[in-house]
């Protein structure tokens, strides 16, 4: 049997705003101090990894990309960058405090319902799922049988995780993915298989 390829899905690490806004693809967002020392923790992790990644990719923006240049170093890899890994595109509510959209009456569907759920002039929920994981088949085709890290957001990263395990996307919101967690999915010809969710943080339980 062909050995499936394995995808570490990483999220970047923190950012002055994380846990407080919701920032999509506004630009020129970058990683925190804390963000910086999360993200050479994962590649630290990564590095020691078997066997070793072989390929790299990583989201467009900055927060994704400045996570991914210590574990490129790590692993001496390029970062190949891929939108399919993009965070979500959020719309009219980038940049609102989540404090503020947390009083819309909009807020409880997209905590309880987001399957059904499009955010104002943006992407809806099942559309960044399927983006997320069409994108992850495209660069298993790619890698068959290697491990692949990939550099995300929470949003897709939870999508591909409850993909994979074939839960309904109405209840990918009970999936924590903390800054600079990592996630594994397997993928092959038997089905994808997750290995493990949002490990590497178990110095702070709950969500952030």
């Amino acid at each position: 049997m062909a050995r499936p390829t394995t995808f570490v899905l990483v999220r970047h690490g923190a950012t002055s705003t994380t846990g407080q806004v919701l920032p999509g693809r506004a630009p020129g967002l970058h990683l925190s101090e804390a963000g910086r020392a999360q993200a050479e923790a994962a590649a630290a992790a990564i590095a020691r990894m078997r066997p070793r990644p072989r390929a790299l990719y990583v989201s467009p923006l900055e927060r994704a990309k400045e996570t991914a240049a210590p574990i490129a170093t790590a692993l001496s890899l390029r970062a190949g960058v891929e939108r399919g890994l993009n965070e979500c595109d959020f719309g009219a509510w980038t940049g609102q405090r989540l404090t503020s959209l947390a009083r819309r009456a909009e807020w409880r569907t997209v905590q309880h319902a987001p399957s059904s759920f499009r955010f104002p002039e943006g992407e809806s929920f099942a559309e960044m799922q399927l983006r997320v994981w069409s994108t992850l088949e495209r660069l298993a085709a790619r890698h068959r049988g290697q491990s692949v890290v990939c550099v995300s957001h929470a949003d897709p990263i939870k999508a591909a995780v409850t993909f994979a395990l074939g839960v309904p996307l109405d209840l990918f919101q009970r999936t924590v993915v903390s800054p600079a967690s990592l996630s594994v999915v397997t993928l092959s010809g038997a089905g994808p298989v997750v290995l493990c969710v949002n490990a590497g943080t178990l110095d702070r339980l709950g969500p952030s």
